[in-house]
């Protein structure tokens, strides 16, 4: 088992807080208005529901009402079917409520953090996009200072979180003194598309709404557990890029999702752990818990099965699945504020693996280490 380490090496996540949407709608309510608004005929709409309840997830959310069985059919999404500027403008509105909770339900757990102490400030998005934008609006009503550092991290998918984390890591690893918020935040249901073909189907069967926020620094707060990062590694499976894609089109953005990436990710998954492992001098048989992207059920399989790990070390990915869908970025945040809660009366170092997956085909990691308050 490795040790802890000096802390001016590390960065460490000291607190995280989500957010979801009012709106909670469970999996067959959104099964039956799909197969409504894209009046599908009675052979599809079985094929629908079947692909609905293989999909591991119970509920989801969204900042639209439009899924909820109660509301009056279509109210946005199938009025004068909505432009990419309809779209955006409901993001512009929505966006920023949200990661505002996420935001506060974050600083509120790191009792000695005010917003005033934050330095660095980094978003990232890949559902929406607008200027001046969410960094300069979250310093507004979270409280910020005005000359905060704020980095937007724009478009990247369901890998974004880590590039927001790598970027966290960096900062502190060049300053100690560094306090930096890393903010995600995901619309995915604005981006629903009347159509029935296989790519949108799966995904309007996946992804929904949230946001997480993350406090990173260069060491532990007292007397609370934390995620050490010990190291990211990243790797690129270009056989892939034309089967996870995301495009701006004229009704919204465009999710190009196969039903062969869980195949692809299983061809590539234990080398990437590997040459992780490798780089961290870790042992495979060391790592305790895994924090996977839960892209799809399929896909957390497919991975279980290549990596031979059991459902308790990978039973948060499955968790968060179930209970909220895939949110893109914000969904290892919030797999990781499930690990963290449930491990914080934890006596010993745990060693976690964390990966995500994303267009190109992108396959992020990061060794941590979750050490016990002191």
């Amino acid at each position: 088992m490795i040790s802890t380490i000096k802390n001016c090496n590390y960065s460490y996540l000291n607190s995280i807080g989500t957010a979801v949407p009012d709106n909670k709608i469970d999996q067959t309510d959104i099964a039956d208005f799909m197969a409504e608004t894209l009046e599908l005929n009675d052979c599809d709409k079985k094929q629908l529901k079947v692909l609905y309840r293989a999909s591991g997830i119970k509920s989801r959310f969204s900042v639209l009402e439009d899924f909820k069985p109660e509301k009056e059919k279509n109210y946005f999404l199938k009025h004068n079917f909505p432009k990419i500027s309809d779209r955006m403008q409901v993001y512009q509105q929505e966006a920023p409520k949200l990661a505002l909770k996420a935001v506060n339900n974050c600083l509120e757990k790191a009792d000695s953090i005010s917003p005033k102490d934050i330095t660095h400030l980094i978003t990232v998005s890949c559902t929406g996009m607008y200027a001046p934008g969410l960094g300069i609006q979250l310093i507004d009503e979270a409280g910020l200072n005005s000359t905060v550092h704020r980095t937007a991290i724009n478009f990247m998918g369901c890998y974004g979180a880590f590039n927001g984390l790598k970027t966290a890591d960096y900062i502190c690893k060049a300053d100690n003194n560094a306090k930096v918020l890393v903010v995600c935040v995901e619309l995915c249901t604005i981006h629903f598309q009347d159509s029935s073909t296989p790519d949108d189907l799966l995904a309007g069967a996946l992804f929904s709404d949230g946001a997480a926020a993350v406090l990173i620094q260069s060491s532990p707060l007292k007397n609370k557990p934390a995620l050490q990062v010990n190291n990211f590694f990243c790797d690129l499976y270009p056989d892939g890029k034309h089967d996870m894609s995301w495009q701006i089109g004229n009704f919204g953005f465009e999710m190009r999702l196969s039903s062969y990436v869980p195949a692809l990710l299983g061809k590539g998954i234990n080398c990437l752990l590997n040459n992780l492992l490798s780089n961290a001098s870790v042992k495979r048989e060391d790592i305790d818990l895994f924090a996977i992207h839960p892209g799809g059920k399929r896909i957390l399989e497919v991975i279980e099965e290549n990596l031979e790990i059991n459902r308790e070390q990978d039973k948060f990915a499955f968790d968060v699945l179930k209970k909220y869908g895939n949110m893109s970025s914000v969904t290892i945040l919030f797999v990781l504020e499930a690990l963290l809660k449930q491990e914080s009366n934890s006596e010993s170092i745990k060693n976690i693996i964390a990966m995500a997956f994303g267009p190109g085909l992108t396959i992020e990691s990061s060794y941590m280490q979750l050490i016990p308050p002191d």
